[in-house]
């Protein structure tokens, strides 16, 4: 499971939503996760914590519904205007990929968010 020798692919979704050394840190944190054998899920969630510092942010890994879970920083000191938002981010372990995207509950967010502007 999690063989980073895998094609590590990127949704447009999460590229537009989250800066890309952020990206490469969550990729970072997966390979380390794979070494300390934390990896017991082919579905990992990634919440980020609206709490930073300067030179860091903080997220959370979920796996096995929510039940396994393990808190993380990550150094980071570029604009943080991303956080705040709830985004979740999805890693999946596919056949021949691992697949980072947005959650479907952001993306039913996003929906639900446009039809009330639309009713305005």
């Amino acid at each position: 499971m999690y063989e980073m020798t895998k094609k590590l692919r990127v949704g447009d979704d999460v590229k537009e939503l989250i800066p890309q050394a952020v990206i490469a840190g969550l990729w970072d944190r997966l390979k380390v996760m794979r070494k300390e054998k934390l990896l017991i899920d082919s579905t990992m969630a990634i919440m980020f914590s609206d709490d930073y510092e300067d030179n860091k942010i903080f997220f959370m890994t979920l796996q096995k519904s929510g039940s396994f879970a393990n808190e993380y920083e990550m150094a980071y000191d570029g604009p943080k205007d991303f956080l705040g938002h709830g985004t979740i981010v999805i890693i999946k372990d596919r056949p021949r990929t691992i697949q980072m995207s947005i959650s479907d509950a952001n993306k039913a967010e996003d929906t639900t968010d446009d039809a009330t502007d639309e009713q305005k």
